[in-house]
């Protein structure tokens, strides 16, 4: 049963003096990327008793053109926001200054919103930075997807150390949560939850035919991010890639705010494929499913590629080293930068009807906010860090 091969039961919270108030679990969400992951989890948490919803959106959110914040604010109420990057400055030290901007502001808001939770996911430099402020300040931290593997630009080290800063971890695979072990997290605070991006990919229905006619009837989605390596070398594998796609119909979503960015957008026009900013999830997910339904592809770098598609039977094409590391289920081809065309025919031959993926079904954000209800933020034996080995 998942979780209680790695945790067992989990330490149970004494019970509430009456009118006290429920515990208060502060969820930052730093990008679209993770906020279409954690949407299921904010919503379990709102909809829990004994737990207190507060939504913090920071970080490329708050960048143009797409100002995702906005997704997230029609979705749930803010508490705060916490600007990090600038709009155009997309270098890696400009991460690191942003990263340390981040800690600073999120500690502001966590002495304003006083959290008994503070929850992030995946290994971007807005977790980095909400983690880094919550375990100096001697807040809980529950980390989703840790434990995972992607080289990414600096996802890695980011997220291995987003690990060794948590309190309490809430893996997507059994094989992430032994690695959480094997770092030395103690097992009992370690729990296999499934991936919540696996949540609401039921209750989305295939695009229908208008919007994917407005889309362009595309036969690939590429999506493709940075991985921190010069804007010409981006720019060059991008170009490739896309070469490789000139007898499909390509609908592009703009690459991630990472440094790198411009040179795949310059790719992208260069290629003159149709191009859209953002899908928000809904529709992203609703596209998946029409080209799940007409043999199409996901062709690119991201991880939906991986965990989405893979639980919808859509094959995918995995370009380069940014997922090197990350399970991979039976959907993906992998190609460098120069093989894409032959990785598209090995896709397309892929009985699609035997098609597994290792992120469990649906309910994850349920479990992780039992758990939030149910382990103690404040006992010092979860607070106080040590290494089990």
């Amino acid at each position: 049963m998942i979780g209680d091969a790695w945790s067992g039961e989990p330490r149970r919270q004494p019970t509430r003096a009456r009118g006290e108030r429920p515990r208060r679990v502060l969820v930052v969400t730093g990008s679209r990327a993770d906020f279409g992951l954690l949407s299921p989890v904010m919503r379990a948490i709102d909809a829990h008793p004994e737990l207190e919803l507060r939504v913090v959106a920071a970080g490329s959110h708050l960048l143009p053109p797409a100002q995702t914040f906005r997704e997230v604010k029609a979705a749930f109420v803010v508490a705060d926001v916490v600007p990090m990057q600038a709009a155009g400055k997309r270098t890696r030290l400009d991460d690191a200054e942003a990263a340390g901007r981040g800690i600073s502001r999120f500690a502001r808001s966590f002495a304003h919103l006083e959290p008994d939770w503070v929850l992030v996911l995946g290994d971007r430099i807005e977790a980095f930075a909400a983690a880094s402020a919550a375990s100096i300040a001697g807040i809980g931290l529950a980390h989703v997807h840790g434990g995972d593997r992607a080289e990414g630009v600096a996802d890695e080290a980011m997220r291995h150390a987003i690990t060794k800063l948590a309190h309490l971890h809430l893996a997507a695979t059994p094989a992430s949560a032994e690695r959480i072990t094997r770092m030395g997290e103690r097992p009992e605070h370690v729990h296999v939850v499934g991936s919540p991006a696996i949540d609401d990919l039921g209750a989305i229905e295939p695009l229908d035919d208008e919007t994917f006619v407005e889309l362009g009837s595309p036969t690939v989605c590429f999506l493709m991010h940075p991985i921190g390596r010069t804007l010409e070398h981006e720019e060059h594998a991008a170009a490739g890639a896309l070469e490789a796609l000139q007898a499909e119909r390509v609908l592009a979503i703009a690459p991630n705010h990472d440094p790198g960015r411009t040179g795949i957008e310059r790719a992208i026009k260069s290629a003159g494929v149709r191009c859209v900013e953002h899908l928000a999830r809904p529709r992203f997910v609703a596209l998946l499913k029409r080209l799940a339904t007409t043999g199409g592809l996901i062709v690119g770098n991201s991880s939906a590629a991986l965990i989405e598609a893979a639980a919808l039977r859509l094959p995918a094409v995995d370009i380069g080293s940014r997922q090197a590391g990350r399970e991979r289920p039976p959907s993906v081809v992998h190609a460098d930068e120069h093989d894409v065309a032959d990785a598209i025919v090995r896709a397309r031959a892929i009985d699609r009807a035997a098609l597994t993926h290792p992120y469990s079904d649906a309910g994850a954000g349920t479990r992780i906010a039992a758990l939030l209800a149910s382990v103690d933020p404040h006992d010092a034996g979860l607070i106080r860090k040590r290494n089990a080995y």
